[in-house]
């Protein structure tokens, strides 16, 4: 595990929240769901598994790391049309499927998503909806402050919710496009793998307990763990907006009790590979550590120095977080036979 460490900064609070050690936000809990919590997702994916998600690949934009990118469009819940882009291998057979989810600022281009974790890999990097040029919609703000607001008022309006099911529909648009991967989640057919980070970390949290296509999964830095908490800690990130809406609107505690990342953990079986940081200014490390606490199935932890966070020692400690992801999906996840 990695040492704390003290850094200097200029927030106006502690980005380690008081937690020196890896000890004590080990034992912080999820929230408890609401009595009708599995039925609410369960619900949306069945919504989410229903559309046709009509996915058209374009031209190869770039060539590199083993990969041809394209771009991708496909239809999401609510007949919103979404873009990003689909990682083939440039040589040889699918053998490995993904989804990757994006960071609260969108996504511009691929970044160091790819490679994926696994040689051969089919990757799709969605747009959720009004993240990204690709995902753009008129009604959605595309700043993560107002984004993480947009409909918070009930929990079938909360753009979360969308978001996540934006996530379903990709790996239904994934499995249209490679009809290697069009089995998925079928007695004998294979396992997608989902990366997320941050907002992605948290919308895969909330997505994979529900969707069978999924065999692993890394989140790091997962957002959206134990709101409850949340709601007591000053961050940088869109929490913030979240907690000056809730002092104007304590109700929407009510709604925020759908959208725990920790709570659904509670749910989430897969093989789970997380990486959580000690100090964060965005994403408060108390939260990122409930999910992981919260695993129902088999986990794995990496201890990061720090998040959303530029430290001495950062790439060495994603080089190690890389590798370590390559070793777990290519042990939990089988090739397409």
């Amino acid at each position: 595990m990695a040492s704390p460490v003290a850094f200097s900064h200029d927030f106006p609070f502690d980005p380690a929240y008081g937690y020196d050690a890896p000890d004590a936000l080990l034992k912080i809990p999820a929230p408890p769901a609401p009595d009708d919590f599995d039925a609410f997702w369960r619900g949306r994916y069945a919504r989410a598994r229903a559309v046709d998600p009509r996915p058209v690949l374009g031209p190869v934009e770039e060539e590199r790391d083993g990969v041809r990118v394209h771009g991708v469009a496909f239809t999401s819940v609510g007949g919103v049309r979404l873009g990003g882009w689909l990682a083939l291998p440039a040589e040889g057979p699918v053998r490995y499927g993904f989804v990757v989810g994006h960071g609260y600022g969108g996504r511009r281009d691929t970044g160091r998503d790819l490679p994926a974790p696994l040689p051969g890999a089919a990757t799709i990097l969605p747009c959720v909806r009004g993240m990204g040029e690709r995902s753009r919609v008129h009604s959605i703000p595309d700043v993560a402050d107002a984004h993480v607001l947009h409909g918070i008022g009930s929990r079938d309006s909360y753009v979360i919710g969308d978001c996540v099911a934006d996530l379903w529909c990709a790996a239904s648009a994934l499995a249209a496009l490679v009809p290697e991967l069009a089995s998925a989640g079928l007695p004998g057919g294979p396992r997608l793998g989902y990366v997320g980070e941050s907002f992605g970390g948290g919308l895969g949290a909330l997505a994979l307990p529900w969707d069978d296509r999924f065999g692993a999964a890394q989140l790091t830095v997962p957002t959206f763990g134990n709101h409850p908490l949340r709601l007591t800690l000053p961050c940088a990130g869109s929490g913030e907006a979240v907690r000056a809406h809730h002092r104007e609107h304590p109700e929407v505690t009510d709604v925020l009790r759908y959208f725990d990342a920790a709570t659904a953990a509670t749910r989430l079986t897969l093989p789970t590979l997380v990486a959580a940081a000690l100090f964060d200014p965005s994403v408060p490390p108390p939260g990122q550590f409930a999910v992981h606490n919260a695993l129902a199935g088999e986990r794995e932890l990496q201890v990061l120095t720090a998040g959303h966070f530029a430290y001495r020692g950062m790439a060495a400690e994603a080089a190690e977080l890389d590798a370590r992801r390559t070793r777990f999906f290519g042990e939990r996840l089988a090739p397409v036979a």
